[in-house]
């Protein structure tokens, strides 16, 4: 009878579960038929849609009104394509952001009101607005300017070449470094300061152009590398040539970094032997680096090589300093040998 019994509990549990089975299937098809009916009403309003017989000018007056247009009779459709995504490339073989163009675009504008500075630039060189200066991370600059020339106090023109584009404010300063601290040392020279040698200006890249390093203050366009001033004479000074009086570059150093956060030249880090790096980058506290050996020409000493008679007919022994010997053993090195060589001897006995 248990068994009997057993056996009904067993069929009755395996039909509760077939029908929950079948209920739970039911519910899924009746979802996915409720989703489908809702995806294809908007289409069926839209294929649907009758036509406004106001709007459409060329109907005649009397014609039957048309029906309900399907999508087999609308005709050909004129497909929209979305522009085409750019091309990713990987960044082992992309080019480093120096590569990239660091100047504003051809289409750019340049704003119509001359800033503050370049009101004040404006007496004192001549120069032509840039618009915004875009480029690839944090390469760029506000109020950027392309320095031609200097004007000095008498008149006369100094010429940046080739031309540097800076910051307005490095402009300025560039410009009263030239008029009040460079062209009067000129005058010492013989002649008065009539150019400048721009090395380097604006231009995105990072530091001493190593890739990935911190970006240099020329990718901010508040930097110039100077290489060498010219003078009316035609002759140019080197601010790193060592045959220049040593007085001179010194003084040209001192007064370069009163005027500028960083003075960077020989000595400093290998990479600006052959010029000077200023800029007024701003750092924490207002704190300043001059690093610039003035070094002086290598004096070579002249010495005077004995006569070849001489040298033979001296003798061998009359040397003027005495032959170095070595230095003795220390005695518990020989007193360790000693001691070596007895058992050597007693072992060979």
């Amino acid at each position: 009878m248990r068994g009997v019994l057993k056996i009904g509990v067993a069929l009755a549990s395996r039909r509760e579960c077939r029908v929950k089975a079948f209920v739970v299937v039911a519910l899924v098809i009746a979802g996915n038929a409720c989703a489908f009916a809702q995806d294809a009403a908007p289409q069926a309003k839209i294929v649907d849609k009758p036509v406004d017989r106001s709007l459409d000018k060329s109907a005649k007056p009397g014609s039957a009104p048309p029906t309900r247009l399907n999508a087999e009779h609308r005709g050909p459709q004129t497909s929209v394509t979305s522009a085409p995504l750019p091309t990713v490339v990987p960044e082992q073989f992309a080019p480093p952001q120096e590569a990239y163009a660091a100047f504003p675009e051809a289409g750019a504008s340049v704003p119509t009101k001359p800033s503050a500075c370049q009101l004040r630039l404006a007496k004192v060189a001549t120069f032509k607005a840039l618009p915004i200066l875009i480029g690839p991370g944090e390469c760029g600059a506000m109020d950027a300017v392309i320095l031609d020339t200097v004007i000095l106090p008498d008149r006369a023109k100094v010429a940046i070449s080739p031309p540097a584009t800076l910051r307005c404010t490095m402009a300025e300063q560039v410009a009263a470094w030239l008029r009040d601290d460079i062209a009067p040392a000129a005058l010492k020279l013989g002649a008065p300061l009539r150019g400048v040698d721009n090395f380097d200006s604006y231009e995105c890249r990072g530091r001493n152009r190593v890739r990935g390093a911190t970006l240099s203050e020329h990718g901010r366009a508040n930097a110039l590398d100077v290489r060498a001033f010219k003078l009316a004479n035609g002759e140019v000074i080197g601010l790193t040539d060592v045959n220049v009086a040593k007085d001179w570059r010194d003084g040209i150093r001192t007064v370069a970094c009163t005027r500028f956060s960083t003075v960077l030249g020989p000595g400093s880090d290998g990479h600006h032997e052959e010029h000077i790096h200023v800029d007024l980058a701003e750092r924490r506290g207002g704190y300043k680096m001059c690093q610039w050996d003035v070094r002086d020409a290598a004096v070579v000493a002249d010495k005077k090589e004995p006569a070849a008679e001489a040298v033979a007919s001296a003798p061998a022994a009359a040397l003027s300093e005495p032959v170095p010997l070595p230095r003795p053993r220390p005695s518990a090195a020989n007193a360790t040998r000693d001691v070596q060589l007895r058992t050597n001897r007693a072992r060979a006995q």
